[in-house]
């Protein structure tokens, strides 16, 4: 009987054959992170895709750092959910469209003498929350009747 496979294993086939790539990878990964951290507390900074990033650089760079971010409460869970159906949950959807748009809107009034960069933020807000939407959630709530 063999052993079901779980989440965070990376078989060795998956990480890249050359050294170099994978630390450039390490690297990219790292950064993808980092922006996606920040992406929680700045508005216009989304953090779902720098997430899901820097989950696919490590997983290709290091069989170590993909699970220990899989692993990880907070971001493990919607990594699992995006590998293995390509879907983010509908709770989680609603709550960053809603917190986007919140800080976003701080974000235009507080520019409020700068046309121009409320323009671009509303752009980046609005292009990210339909990307998001689009997105397919696999828990999304049937209409009654």
């Amino acid at each position: 009987m063999t052993e079901p496979e779980k989440p965070w294993h990376i078989p060795e086939a998956d990480l890249h054959p050359s050294l170099p790539v994978r630390m450039v990878l390490l690297v990219l990964g790292s950064i993808a992170l980092l922006l996606g951290i920040i992406g929680i507390f700045l508005p216009g900074l989304p953090t779902t895709p720098f997430i899901l990033v820097a989950a696919a650089c490590y997983a290709r760079a290091s069989e170590r750092f993909y699970r220990w971010l899989l692993l990880n409460p907070t971001f493990g869970p919607l990594i699992a959910e995006w590998r293995h159906h390509r879907s983010i949950p509908w709770r989680i959807k609603w709550l960053a469209i809603t917190l986007m748009s919140l800080t976003i809107s701080v974000s235009i009034w507080s520019f409020a003498g700068k046309p121009w960069l409320q323009g671009l933020l509303a752009f980046i807000g609005l292009s990210t929350a339909i990307w998001l939407w689009r997105v397919p959630s696999r828990d999304r709530p049937r209409r009654p009747g």
